[in-house]
């Protein structure tokens, strides 16, 4: 028997929160690897790590709020912890990949296509590792044309997004590769979705679905292991917008130091330090702010 299949069970509140998730989590994984770009004082292990950390986190986070609202007429649904994990592992591991390899090989054509093309998979993985995940008294089945539509859609929107990214700066280029990495998450997700049919088994009566089930819905399910990666999210967007040096924005990052370097006539010149605040990976071998030491007389 066909299960009917409903992935719109709230109407658009479940497509706008993932699309916000996949938005703000990229906005804030593609500013941690600009930034290890154009800035060469940051520690670039750390900032690319929380880059790859956030994109990943976001790819799950965006996969499984759009799920709460996914529903299966009469037939109630539970996930596998273990394939929901490894979902969240495979998207970090794999977007890490692409996003390391820009850090250091630098935003060359080829990387940029590589990572990207790393990073839509990245995507894809997820989204049909989650949907194994999925525990039903029924069989899953894809139609193979949306399948690969949907594999398409992931690796151009996030190539896309990489090279607005890494090939522009300031506030539009930003918030364009933000949009695109939105459209590659979100997007992928509901065109897998319209791939998605669902053969019911012979064994569909109320006790064993109870059984096997439990009464909990979807939304129970979900929302507390959302907790983790949602949290991780704010304290990656924290670390983000409290940079001085993301705060400043691009233009101000390459005229730093110049303007520091700046001396009027009649003044002793002293050596250029670091800002006042410093982010969380910055060199700590530094010291922070301006020392007056003794002047000579």
């Amino acid at each position: 028997m066909q299960g009917t299949v409903d992935g719109f069970a709230y109407g658009a509140v479940t497509p706008a929160a993932s699309y916000l998730a996949a938005g703000v989590s990229s906005a804030l994984g593609l500013r941690c690897v600009v930034r290890s770009l154009h800035n060469r004082q940051s520690w670039k292990p750390g900032w690319l790590a929380l880059g790859a950390a956030t994109i990943g986190c976001g790819i799950w986070t965006m996969h499984f709020v759009a799920m709460v609202g996914f529903r299966i007429q009469g037939i109630p649904i539970d996930y596998d912890l273990r394939l929901t994990s490894l979902s969240l592992a495979m998207a970090i591991v794999t977007a890490g990949v692409g996003v390391f390899a820009v850090g250091y090989r630098g935003a060359t054509p080829v990387t940029l296509t590589a990572a990207g093309v790393l990073t839509g998979l990245a995507v894809v993985g997820t989204h049909y590792t989650g949907m194994a995940a999925l525990e039903l008294n029924g069989t899953l089945k894809y139609d193979s044309l949306m399948v690969v539509a949907s594999v398409v859609l992931a690796v151009t929107a996030a190539t896309a997004a990489l090279w607005t990214a890494a090939s522009y700066r300031g506030f539009p280029a930003a918030l364009g590769a933000s949009l695109l990495m939105g459209v590659a998450l979100t997007g992928t997700h509901y065109t897998g979705m319209a791939a998605l049919s669902v053969h019911l088994r012979g064994a569909t009566d109320a006790s064993y679905m109870s059984g096997l089930y439990g009464n909990s819905s979807p939304a129970s399910i979900l929302l507390p292991v959302l907790i983790g990666p949602v949290v991780f999210l704010i304290l990656s967007g924290v670390v983000v917008m409290f940079d001085p040096q993301l705060v400043l924005g691009d233009g101000d990052w390459s005229r730093a130091t110049p303007r520091r370097r700046r001396n009027t006539a009649g003044v002793p010149e002293r050596p250029a330090q670091p800002p006042q605040t410093a982010s969380l990976f910055e060199p700590r071998d530094q010291p922070v702010g301006r020392h007056a030491g003794p002047r000579g007389h």
